[in-house]
This record gives C-alpha cells, sequence and structure tokens, in this order.
C-alpha cells in the first residue's frame, strides 16, 4: 500500500511507527521528497509543521530568536497542552533547559555547563571505564545469552549520571522506572497510564524525590552536581523549586536514556552488519568514528518541537506567528543529500553531520559525556568477544520523543 504525504506527516504523531524502522523511515523519505515543511493535522493533537530536510532543521536550530523552545518544546496531546500551559502559569510545571529559551536558558544551562565541560569528562573517565568493564564482566556472569537492553544497557549509563549527581545505589531502581514511565508514557509495556493525569503524576513522582534531595543538599553541600544545582543562584536568588527538580530530571533521564538506547541500538547494528562489526575490531582506531555513526543510526531524540515568534518561511513554506513546528531527527539524518547511502551502518563514515544532539544554543550539555560511555563500553567489549547473535526479535519503544530498544536478546561467547 502507498502512503500519501498527508498519511506519511500523520505517522510523526503516531508513538508505535517509532517502533517499526521501516514504516517511520518510508513516511520520512516521502515526506523529504514531497513534502519537507508539512502541517500535520491530527485528532487529539494541536496542528505543526513537520520539518524534515536537515537543511531545515539547521535553519531552525540556528536561529533561536525566531524559533522558540517555550511554549510548546516537544510533541504532545492537545489536553496535555493545556494541562501544561495551566501548570505553567501557575509555576508548578517542569521547567527545563529543554523548555527554557534566552535569557532564562543561557543563565540555567551555565549551572551544570561545568560539570560537562572536556577537563571534567577527563577527570570522570576512569570512572566510567571501570563501570564499562563491570557490565562486560555482567555480560558474562549472566551465562551467554541475555536481554541485553533490559540486563546491561540501561544500567551503565544510569549508574554513571546518578553517580555523578551523588545519588545512592538503592535508589537507582526508582530512577529507571520513573524514566521508563516518563519516556515510555505511550508505550505499554512502560507507561503507569493512558491519561494525562497519570502522566502527570510520574512528574510529580519525580519533583518529589528531587525535592527532598534539594533540601538535603542545601543543609548539606557535598561534592557532586546535585550539590551545584541545589546551591546555585540567579540573579543572587536560589532557583525555586520546580525549576531545581526541574534540573534534576533533565539530567537523570535524558542523561542515561539516549545513552542505553544508543549502546543497545549499536550493539544491534554491528550484529546486523558483521562487516562492520569484523571491520571495527581489525581497525579499533575507528571507535570515535563508529561511535557518531551509532548514534546517528539509533537518533535517540526523536523531535523536539519550536514555535515561531513572527512570520517567517521555511523550506518555501510561510509559518505563521505562534505556529509551531516539530523537528524529525531520524529523518534529518537519514537525509539523502548530506548522508551519502544514508541507509548503511558505516563504522568509518566521516564526515557524519548527525544532529542526534541538536545544533546551537541548545545542542545537548551531555554530548561529549555521552560519547565517552559508548566509547568505553564498546572498547571493553569487543576486545573479549568471541561471537554474538540476535537470540530473539528485538523490539523498540513505542514514543514521539526520546528511546530506542525495549528488547534485545542476544547470545554470545565473552572471554
Amino acid at each position: 500500500m502507498t502512503l500519501t504525504v498527508d498519511e506519511a506527516g500523520l505517522t510523526l504523531a503516531d508513538p508505535r511507527a517509532y517502533a517499526d524502522d521501516r514504516r517511520l523511515h518510508e513516511a520520512l523519505a516521502l515526506l523529504r521528497r514531497d513534502s519537507p515543511v508539512h502541517r500535520v493535522e491530527k485528532p487529539g493533537y494541536n496542528p505543526f509543521w513537520a520539518v524534515t530536510r536537515h537543511a531545515d532543521v539547521m535553519e531552525v536550530e540556528r536561529d533561536h530568536a525566531l524559533f522558540l523552545n517555550a511554549p510548546r518544546p516537544m510533541l504532545a496531546t492537545a489536553e496535555f497542552d493545556e494541562i501544561n500551559r495551566q501548570r505553567q502559569e501557575q509555576g508548578v510545571a517542569l521547567r527545563t533547559l529543554v523548555h527554557m529559551d534566552d535569557p532564562d536558558h543561557r543563565v540555567v544551562r551555565a549551572i551544570g555547563a561545568d560539570w560537562f565541560r572536556p577537563r571534567a569528562m577527563r577527570a570522570l573517565e576512569p570512572r566510567v571505564r571501570e563501570l564499562a568493564r563491570r557490565y562486560v564482566d555482567r555480560m558474562v556472569e549472566l551465562g551467554g545469552e541475555c536481554d541485553f537492553a533490559q540486563q546491561v544497557a540501561v544500567h551503565f549509563p544510569l549508574q554513571v549520571i546518578l553517580s555523578l549527581l551523588g545519588l545512592p545505589e538503592s535508589d537507582y531502581d526508582r530512577m529507571l522506572k520513573l524514566t521508563q514511565e516518563l519516556f515510555g508514557g505511550d508505550d505499554d509495556d512502560f507507561q503507569r497510564g493512558t491519561s494525562s493525569e497519570e502522566k502527570v503524576a510520574v512528574l510529580l513522582d519525580f519533583f518529589a524525590y528531587f525535592q527532598k534531595l534539594t533540601e538535603a543538599r542545601r543543609e548539606n553541600p557535598t561534592d557532586d552536581l546535585a550539590s551545584a544545582i541545589a546551591n546555585a543562584t540567579v540573579d543572587g536568588a536560589p532557583l525555586n523549586d520546580f525549576d531545581t527538580a526541574s534540573y534534576y530530571v533533565i539530567v537523570a533521564t535524558a542523561g542515561h536514556d539516549t545513552t542505553s538506547a544508543t549502546i543497545a541500538g549499536g550493539l544491534q547494528a554491528l550484529i546486523e552488519h558483521p562487516d562492520q562489526l569484523d571491520r571495527l575490531r581489525a581497525e579499533p582506531g575507528l571507535m570515535p568514528l563508529a561511535v557518531d555513526e551509532m548514534i546517528r543510526w539509533v537518533t535517540p531524540v526523536k523531535e523536539f518541537m519550536r514555535t515561531a515568534s513572527r512570520d517567517c518561511e521555511l523550506g518555501g513554506v510561510t509559518i505563521r506567528e505562534g505556529e509551531s513546528v516539530l523537528l524529525s531527527y531520524p529523518s534529518a539524518n537519514r537525509d539523502e543529500e548530506v548522508f551519502g547511502d544514508p541507509f548503511r551502518f558505516d563504522v568509518g563514515r566521516d564526515p557524519n553531520k548527525h544532529l542526534a544532539f541538536g545544533f546551537g544554543v541548545h545542542y545537548c550539555l551531555g554530548a561529549a559525556l555521552a560519547r565517552i560511555e559508548v566509547r568505553a563500553f564498546f572498547e571493553e567489549l569487543l576486545p573479549r568477544l568471541g561471537s554474538i547473535e540476535l537470540a530473539g526479535t528485538p523490539e523498540s519503544v513505542a514514543t514521539t520523543f526520546v528511546g530506542g530498544l525495549k528488547r534485545l536478546p542476544v547470545r554470545y561467547s565473552l572471554v
């Protein structure tokens, strides 16, 4: 059955499409070719313009004064948009860096920036490599067969980011469950419930946890990122409770879920492209390029949205003030105009101008950490790997925002 462009546009608002690569990329390729800035009107959602070409996504990312994060930073139902609007007006809504524009964005981003600079990353790398060894050892303990996504990939980056925050290991399982409920709110296996109220309840649970953490770190500061956030000031005043909790939420969730998706998806790509696995093992110096190819291939962040602050033109289409655009990163990262043979997994791809971390002032704060984690894991795994194959059918999370594999059954031999 051949898709129409309108049907292809509707795909971007269907969480199940992101769990079906073939279906998703068929729709995205059609939009790039025939309607790269395409108006989507789906029942239950406020209208938006789907932006699918790399050049157009870049144009939006570059002009953060024209295209604003607020008030609609990501795709949600119209009902959830309205709930969020009301909570924003009341000052009791999630307000992370993803939700902010300058000048607030610039000031608040600076609070955590030093913790992710190259010097800090070099200091953290030994700990990352130690944890990478621990989780490869865990694969050995699992006896040569496991669900790599759930038993390995989700735990390694989670432990890295929560140790950076200074959270106790006893809280890791709680953070994992809350993160999966937050990003997997449209997935039958992860969602707490289907109503907007139940989705808001997940955020409130995050807030309750992090409010206690803030109180503890303000009373007894420690040398960790949690203390830096809890004791940060803007114009001489501490962040309010919701902005403080929001900062924790973005670090604790985006800081591990995206990386675990890349590690699991990267391993699947190597299994399904054994020539590239052999090449990477023979040429370990390709690992930095391979890491970026895994990130491009998986593209864990599926979209962000921006709202036009005035009338403008994008890709030959007029966008009116107040209208929203959806930036499709999986589409931009398969754009035939930018990537030679974009559906080929190539561990030596160079250049690789992927947009998985965004671009411009909203470029991912944790990009360097993500690259270190992915590189450390595969540099630990590949020299010890005898053989590996799929032991079942991989399954992906149903989502329109952040996600990747939720199951990757594998069979392997390790030394």
